[in-house]
């Protein structure tokens, strides 16, 4: 070891010597620098092992069912996406999955509903297990399935996909949000469509792993309301990345990725204004045409499009299904904040006093609403949507 001040003052530059070029690596005192100390880790408080992707598949496995309603699924919204099916397709669902049995409730109405309005409209389940919170809260049934901040994440995941393989086996594809990059190891078999929320749809990360992604993916636009992040998303996903991910073995291994060329865009709202509207679907459709990328647009009906005010869903949906009996050729798909009772609650210290079907997240439109709405759009839309085929 050399040093630049031959002194053996506190605070001289001390030097490894090598075959490089000398460079500092940190400052002596008067004993020399302590290199013993850990320099990894330093705010982790353990390290639990999960299950591989592996182990949880053979546990749960795909069943026949299953496996045609997400094949189904996928197949139709890539279509609906190449106009090669004129129908609309409808995300569906509660904000958040907390109870599997009032959430599969809820599953099998939606199934009987969809069988109803399947020549006109393509119902998808919403099936969301993760929540990013802005500071704090509760972080989904995959994170805390015990609604008590016990974080069981194995029970979670496992959970999640017995959830899925159930609603897949009613004959009713799912469509989920991706926030963790590992979860679609353990849960990606069993999704027809994907969305990227407003505050991932910037992140490099999220753009690699839709690009991966065994769905169409659905990018939302960014908290203020610009389009162009969800825009500049969907391009960076089209394209072959390489990053950093785990195998079906639970190793760490390189993802080398083919690119995904359903991504689309999802307006959600946002800066404090609603884009729903004629107007932004105009200047939406401008963005994507800019970029050189199909025409292709979901309206989210809840979030800040209805001032996340659920009482305001059905007002939106009637505008937008009113844009597309007018002649809107680029929207594509809605998406609805919907569960058996209406509103939202909070999470109680006694979880038996948890009301049965309402949300624990965002406020959602009840049950019968919920229906209102889908056979209106379904009386509204049987004429006009059977003139887009074909469309370009």
């Amino acid at each position: 070891m050399n040093a630049r001040d031959p002194g053996s003052g506190k605070g001289q530059i001390i030097y490894i010597a090598s075959d490089f070029e000398a460079s500092p690596v940190g400052f002596a005192d008067d004993h020399g620098p302590d290199l013993m100390q850990p320099t990894e880790n330093l705010n982790i408080e353990a390290f639990e092992p999960m299950p591989t992707p592996e182990e949880i598949h053979a546990r749960l496995p795909m069943s026949e069912a299953a496996e045609r309603s997400v094949l189904a699924g996928r197949r139709a919204i890539e279509a609906i996406l190449d106009r090669r099916d004129p129908r609309l397709f409808v995300i569906v669902g509660p904000c958040s999955i907390h109870d599997p049995v009032a959430g599969l409730d809820y599953a099998r109405r939606l199934k009987a509903l969809a069988d109803e309005v399947a020549d006109t409209l393509l119902i998808v389940m919403r099936v969301y297990f993760e929540k990013p919170r802005t500071s704090t809260g509760w972080k989904g049934f995959i994170n805390d399935p015990r609604l008590d901040d016990s974080f069981h994440i194995e029970e979670g995941i496992f959970k999640a996909r017995e959830f899925l393989l159930a609603v897949n086996e009613l004959g009713l594809p799912a469509g989920t949000e991706a926030l963790d990059p590992i979860a679609p190891q353990y849960l990606g078999d069993l999704i027809s469509w994907t969305a990227i929320g407003a505050r991932t749809s910037e992140s490099q990360t999220h753009r690699e792993m839709s690009s991966g992604l065994s769905t169409p993916v659905g990018f939302k636009n960014g908290t203020d309301g610009s389009v162009e992040t969800a825009v500049n998303a969907i391009l960076s996903a089209s394209k072959p990345h390489s990053f950093l991910g785990i195998n079906m073995q639970g190793r760490t291994a390189v993802v080398r990725t083919k690119g995904n060329r359903y991504g689309h865009l999802v307006l959600r709202g946002g800066g404090g204004r609603p884009n729903y509207d004629t107007v932004s679907v105009a200047i939406a459709e401008a963005a994507l045409a800019k970029a050189k990328l199909p025409p292709n647009i979901v309206i989210d009906c809840s979030h800040a499009n209805s001032y996340k005010n659920p009482e305001l869903q059905p007002l939106v949906m009637h505008d937008v299904v009113n844009q597309i009996r007018l002649g809107n050729r680029s929207i594509v798909g809605l998406m609805i904040e919907s569960f058996i009772e209406a509103g939202n609650q909070p999470i109680p210290d006694d979880l038996s006093k948890l009301k049965y079907g309402c949300s624990i997240t965002d406020a959602c439109v009840d049950w019968p609403t919920t229906e209102k709405m889908i056979n209106e759009a379904y009386d509204i839309l049987r004429g006009p949507l059977a003139g887009r085929k074909n469309a370009t």
